[in-house]
């Protein structure tokens, strides 16, 4: 495909080489440093006009937080789908109607008698919401919960369960997977489904080596349980070939091929696949945890799903209670890494607090409400999910800055502004930017679907004005990262803008 340069995406294609170019970025910087606001406007106009997206369309809202006037507008009050620039309102949701100190939480009970060290009955995990029980809140150690818990029933004296483990996932709804999602991202973890209750993300992980000693491809599996069929497809290529490794969940099941190519010579190369049934998965692993630290598990049931009757937990015995982190870190990683499940989990779990049970459509029912609070009509939206992931999803960029206003006001703004990626820092910002006046003075959450690039947050000009912005393209087919340049030649003029 051909790309059409003008003069001003050349000098944007400058100030997105991070390397040698330096000298140029901070020789031309001054030049673009504008002091009246219809100069920034004009020049706005010249940058979103390049005709490497005259087929695309560019939505922007530019505004003052400190005096409320717009730097700059173009079409924004078209739809446009948001990518993960939904989560901007998924995490702004959850802060303001749950509470930055909100803690998810799981009750484990049991649904018998204890007679000495024996629990005469069933061990009972009533899940609510909670995406935390991973390697990723537990210093990489993903077991780290369960092991706590076994450590629980042992301290109890409990060292036999003759019953089952019982996962109880009604909470939330059955539906693991957002509307509109694509069938073919079922696979990838990007997509895991919710569930009421969650163990590593919803994925295994999985390793692919090769053996010194046969030059035969080997696959290990984390967790390593039963749980997961893996065929292992993968080819031993010569040491100048390429590797290249994926996988493939077979829809409906947990039978994953892992496939492609791996160098002779390659380090271990990872990846990893969303499980189907979440709940059931998680209870095999416990399963397989309080076995490993001496609890005997006579039992053979391990889920129970679909239940057609309510358990009644008035005649159970609460042991104990997992907490969460504080959802203030747990927004981090919704906003900062970008997990779809962290938001689809927060979705339904405002529909569970604020509607009793918890679906994605008692979410949003919430979130709209509170939208209507914050002066955005929710009638003239349309949000299917809590990532962002669904090409059903539709916002307008007046709206995004006015959620990020009205948060800007809120008692929850610092936990909400700490969750952002920090351009040339951190977070899925992290390369962009650097070494250049945007970064650090860049708080914001970009998003990504095929033909969607999305950039909304706040920044801070050379005088130090806050700014709330939301530049975001849908319909291009040039590659992501012109687009990318864009977005960032603007930051790049705002944090170099003075008025006087």
């Amino acid at each position: 495909m051909a790309i059409r340069y003008s003069f001003v995406f050349t000098f944007i294609i400058l100030l997105s080489t991070i390397s040698l170019p330096q000298e140029i970025v901070r020789d031309t910087i001054p030049k673009y440093a504008y002091s009246t606001i219809p100069e920034f406007w004009s020049q706005m106009n010249d940058i979103f006009n390049d005709p490497n997206f005259s087929n695309a369309q560019w939505g922007v809202v530019i505004q003052s937080l400190e005096t409320g006037e717009y730097f700059y507008k173009r079409n924004e009050d078209k739809l446009f789908m948001p990518a993960s620039n939904l989560k901007l309102f998924t995490t702004a949701a959850g802060l303001v109607l749950l509470g930055s100190n909100y803690r998810f939480k799981t009750n484990v009970y049991m649904n018998g008698t204890v007679d000495g060290s024996v629990l005469k009955g069933d061990l009972v995990v009533q899940g609510r919401g909670d995406p935390t029980i991973s390697s990723r809140f537990y210093d990489g150690d993903m077991f780290k919960v369960f092991e706590d818990w076994a450590d629980s029933l042992l301290n109890m004296g409990i060292d036999e369960i003759t019953g089952n483990i019982i996962g109880d996932d009604n909470a939330f709804d059955g539906v693991g997977l957002g509307a509109g999602w694509a069938w073919d991202y079922e696979s990838n973890w990007f997509a895991a489904p919710s569930s009421a209750i969650c163990f590593n993300d919803n994925c295994v992980n999985i390793t692919v080596t090769v053996s010194r000693n046969t030059h035969q491809p080997v696959i290990t599996v984390e967790p390593d349980t039963k749980y997961i069929i893996v065929l292992n497809k993968v080819v031993t290529v010569p040491k100048d070939s390429s590797t290249s490794i994926d996988a493939y969940r077979e829809l409906g099941t947990n039978v994953i091929t892992v496939f492609g190519t791996i160098r002779d010579d390659s380090d271990s190369v990872k990846t990893y696949v969303t499980v189907n049934n979440p709940t059931q998965y998680a209870m095999v692993v416990l399963k397989d945890v309080l076995r490993r630290k001496g609890i005997v598990i006579d039992g053979y049931q391990i889920d129970i799903n679909d239940m057609t009757t309510t358990l009644d937990y008035s005649k159970m015995k609460l042991l104990f209670t997992q907490y969460s982190p504080p959802l203030k870190e747990i927004v981090k990683a919704i906003n900062k890494l970008s997990i779809n499940l962290y938001a689809e989990q927060l979705l339904k779990t405002i529909g569970l607090e604020l509607k009793g049970y918890g679906t994605a459509a008692n979410g949003i029912a919430a979130e709209y409400k509170l939208f209507k609070d914050m002066g955005i009509n929710p009638e003239a939206m349309n949000i299917v999910d809590g990532s962002g992931l669904s090409r059903l999803d539709l916002v307008t960029p007046r709206q995004i800055v006015a959620l990020l206003s009205y948060m800007y006001k809120s008692k929850e703004f610092i936990p909400f502004f700490n969750s952002l990626p920090i351009a040339g820092v951190d977070g899925s910002l992290g390369d962009r930017m650097q070494n250049t006046k945007a970064q650090g003075k860049i708080r914001a959450k970009p998003g990504f679907l095929e033909g969607v690039r999305s950039l909304s947050g706040y920044a801070f000009t050379g005088d130090n004005e806050p700014v709330a912005f939301s530049i975001i393209v849908n319909n291009f087919n040039v590659p992501v990262k012109l687009a990318e340049n864009i977005q960032d030649l603007v930051c790049l003029r705002l944090a170099n803008f003075k008025r006087k």
